[in-house]
């Protein structure tokens, strides 16, 4: 079983298999994590367009566009309350929706992005610099950016210890580290999961693309270890039609729309009360 990223201990205990994947939580600190994780091999074909990866952000107008334009929305949202000028490196920057926006609204932005079809979109459509990769491979010298950002990104890579390393060592002394990414203790999540067994369905964990699950305090841990100070959080949650299915799917599934049914209110209301099943979270690298 691979060891923690974060502790490095070697024993977790399960908490839910679905696709051949168990997803487990380290009794050391509290982070889940996949322990039979895809290889690199798996991984890169994973995100290609032969494996159907966001080949409709190639689309502009699709409805997938549509939703990440939204998302995109509320990532300069985000930004900008933290700052509203400066230079920008979005890692995992997909087609550039959000890059493009932050350009507009007057950052300087360069993006990397692991799927090659992805990134060769956002360079020619947006006219953007995006080189094909991950933060490792990036041609960006150290101490170059006001803010580096992962959206919806760390819970995907193999080594998010590693990352966050390398974006503590690309940014400026007092720039902003800002992430988002699902919220494993959110209520939603912790609600469902007394069912998930009963049921055989837990939508939370997405394996084999999210190869780990974060709570706000085991990514805050993280960050504090590769040398962050804490900043602000914003709860929200993950577009309905994504957690639960679209109408017509529903419809034709009614085990499935009773469950949406339930927990929807939820969802929409957790970030009301600071649970939401998605956050966004800054950590700032110190002067």
């Amino acid at each position: 079983m691979t060891a923690c990223n974060h502790c490095g201990a070697g024993e977790a205990r399960p908490l839910f298999t679905t696709k051949g994947y168990h997803l487990v939580e380290c009794t050391g600190c509290g982070l889940a994590y996949i322990a039979n994780p895809p290889s690199a091999e798996e991984l890169t074909q994973i995100y290609s367009n032969s494996a159907d990866y966001h080949v409709d952000l190639q689309t502009p107008g699709s409805k997938l566009w549509q939703r990440m334009d939204a998302i995109a929305d509320n990532h300069l949202s985000f930004v900008h309350s933290i700052a509203s000028s400066g230079r920008v490196l979005d890692v995992g920057c997909s087609t550039g929706q959000f890059l493009a926006k932050a350009r507009g609204a007057g950052f300087e932005v360069a993006g990397a992005e692991f799927s090659e079809a992805s990134a060769n979109f956002a360079s020619k459509h947006f006219a953007l610099q995006v080189e094909q990769g991950s933060i490792h491979t990036s041609s960006q010298p150290a101490a170059s950016f006001d803010m580096v950002t992962m959206f919806d990104v760390i819970e995907h890579v193999p080594d998010p210890a590693s990352d966050m390393t390398k974006a503590f060592d690309l940014l400026k002394p007092g720039g902003w580290f800002v992430l988002s990414t699902p919220n494993i203790d959110g209520l939603f999540p912790r609600l469902s999961y007394k069912l998930a067994h009963k049921l055989d369905y837990w939508p939370h964990p997405e394996p084999p693309h999210h190869l780990y699950q974060f709570s706000i305090r085991t990514l805050s841990a993280m960050l504090a270890k590769a040398g962050f100070a804490p900043g602000p959080v914003r709860h929200s949650n993950i577009d309905l039609a994504y957690t639960f299915g679209v109408p017509a799917t529903l419809a034709r599934m009614p085990k499935r729309l009773a469950y949406a049914l339930a927990f929807a209110p939820l969802v929409k209301l957790a970030p009301l009360i600071g649970q939401g099943d998605w956050f966004y979270l800054a950590a700032r690298k110190p002067v």
